[in-house]
């Protein structure tokens, strides 16, 4: 099974991933853990990756794919792979398909998982996070068991500026307007599927393993 998870901030994925990736035995790849990782090791990879990092700047498409090569080279992806957000542009996706023709594989599915934008905003701008210990609750789905309170540390709870309701739909914009062509570059090789990911997890779990299954 090799699978690339697509959507916006708050769709879910990276939950719904680390589920399928556990109930499968595929390893999944964010591409911020494998960046992380690289750096952490301090990998040449990962010391190119962190000059850009440091620098406050986009690491570049070149060194991102040299880490997603090294992350599937591994053995634990010999039976296949899910890569969590990647790719983000139709130059990353080339760049993957270019990868994945040298080790004579193919993608089975690119699943987008697709939420209205209201639904998106009121998620993300419902996550409050502690300062102290850094827990994440969100007020609708996750809520801590005292308002305002964090429920590991005691601390009081905060909104960070990520998530603040306007900072969220220029998130939003920004990321439709990188991914909309790439699904349009996926669309046009019939990889593309969707998952209406609005719901419970289990019923989002459900819609993905229906898609999985038949792809």
């Amino acid at each position: 099974m090799n699978l690339v998870l697509l959507g916006p901030p708050g769709s879910g994925k990276g939950t719904q991933g680390e589920r399928l990736a556990a109930q499968s035995g595929v390893p999944k790849f964010a591409t911020g853990d494998i960046l992380r990782d690289a750096v952490r090791r301090g990998t040449p990879l990962g010391n190119d990756a962190k000059r850009y990092m440091d620098a406050g700047e986009l690491v570049p498409d070149e060194v991102v794919l040299g880490l997603v090569r090294e992350a599937l080279a591994t053995p634990e992806a010999a039976a296949g792979f899910i890569l969590d957000g990647f790719p983000r542009t139709v130059a990353q996706a080339e760049g993957l398909q270019a990868l994945l023709e040298e080790r004579d594989t193919k993608l089975d599915a690119v699943v987008y998982f697709d939420v209205p934008e209201e639904e998106l905003i009121r998620r993300l701008a419902g996550r409050r996070s502690c300062p102290s210990c850094g827990a994440v609750f969100n007020v609708h789905s996750d809520p801590p068991a005292v308002a305002g309170t964090c429920d590991s540390c005691g601390s009081e709870l905060e909104t960070r500026e990520d998530d603040r309701e306007e900072t969220v739909r220029v998130r939003l914009r920004v990321y439709q307007e990188h991914t909309e062509p790439l699904l349009r570059w996926y669309g046009e090789d019939s990889v593309l599927r969707e998952v209406a990911a609005v719901g419970s997890v289990e019923e989002v779990y459900g819609k993905l393993l229906a898609v999985v299954d038949g792809s």
